[in-house]
């Protein structure tokens, strides 16, 4: 248990910042679900692609590339399919949704878990500076390309982060959404994961008197190679402070497992969790206006790719 981990009790649900992938499993039959994760090779996603396929889900775990999808299945004995979506290329994400489709399977829970942070220097893609394209755009058209798969109690579960209250002022910066007008790797960062919390609020609206439901969340700070792009020094930093401060990445994992598998929020939607239980984000996280702003701005770049 980290330092930190001794301040903080658990919540109402009895889930807390010390709570694992296993135990906000614990008793659970995922036999006959299919739980569809995206950066399923490394982290938080091979602990969930780990736990929901040990309490008997079958994940379709996506990679960068096909042979990475195949290593993580195969590196947690996980019971599953393997699929390529590379979400900075429009076409790669649009393939592994055909190839989703044509498996024929109801999806219980979609989980967007994959993503890049903090890159030093500016990047674009497609026009996009490329952490809004990959962290937002890539999992909107996955999402939006799978909803008639998604089962009629189905939930979509977007992982954000804290850093969503670093975006900028105006929230998204819609004039400015390639970088080119300013650029910051923590501001940008927080605005896509800002970005991930708002698509999950506009979903949420979208899927009312469904049954099928859509959150984001907070797994908490956790050393993952998501701290790859940091400069050495940081990065150094980061990790000397890891085993007092952050959370385990079987920890980090616990409330992506709690939102897209426990019953106790099958009926949640439009909700941010952290350390499993909700919280409050930011006023621009709650903004609907904003949610569905970028919902139609989204929709315009996705159909320009």
């Amino acid at each position: 248990m980290s330092l930190l981990g001794w301040f903080k009790g658990a919540g109402p649900n009895g889930f807390g910042y010390n709570s694992t992938a296993e135990q906000v499993t614990a008793g659970l039959d995922l036999k006959g679900k299919t739980f569809l994760v995206t950066g399923c090779n490394s982290g938080l996603g091979l602990e969930t692609l780990r736990v929901l396929s040990l309490r008997g889900g079958h994940v379709i775990g996506t990679a960068r590339t096909l042979e990475k999808a195949r290593a993580a299945l195969a590196s947690v004995s996980a019971q599953g399919t393997p699929l390529a979506c590379e979400l900075e290329d429009p076409q790669s994400v649009r393939n592994c949704a055909v190839a989703v489709r044509g498996l024929g399977r109801p999806l219980d829970a979609i989980l967007c878990n994959a993503g890049i942070m903090a890159l030093p220097k500016l990047q674009q893609k497609h026009g996009l500076e490329l952490q809004f394209l990959t962290n937002h755009v890539g999992h909107f058209i996955l999402v939006t390309n799978l909803l008639e798969q998604l089962a009629p109690a189905g939930r979509v579960v977007v992982v954000s982060s804290g850093a969503h209250t670093g975006a900028p002022s105006a929230g998204i910066e819609f004039d400015n959404l390639n970088g080119a007008r300013g650029y910051s790797a923590w501001r940008n960062y927080g605005q896509s994961k800002l970005a991930n919390i708002l698509f999950a609020k506009e979903l949420a609206r979208r899927f009312k008197g469904t049954g099928r439901t859509a959150n984001a969340l907070h797994p908490g700070v956790i050393p993952t190679n998501l701290a790859r792009h940091m400069p050495g020094i940081v990065s150094a930093v980061f990790a000397a402070v890891s085993p007092l401060v952050l959370k385990t990445i079987p920890q980090g994992a616990a409330t992506e497992c709690y939102a897209v598998a426990h019953p106790a929020v099958a009926s949640a939607s439009g909700l941010y969790f952290a350390d499993c239980n909700p919280a409050r984000p930011s006023r621009h996280a709650e903004d609907a206006a904003l949610a569905a702003q970028l919902w139609a701005r989204t929709e315009e770049i996705v159909a320009a790719l």
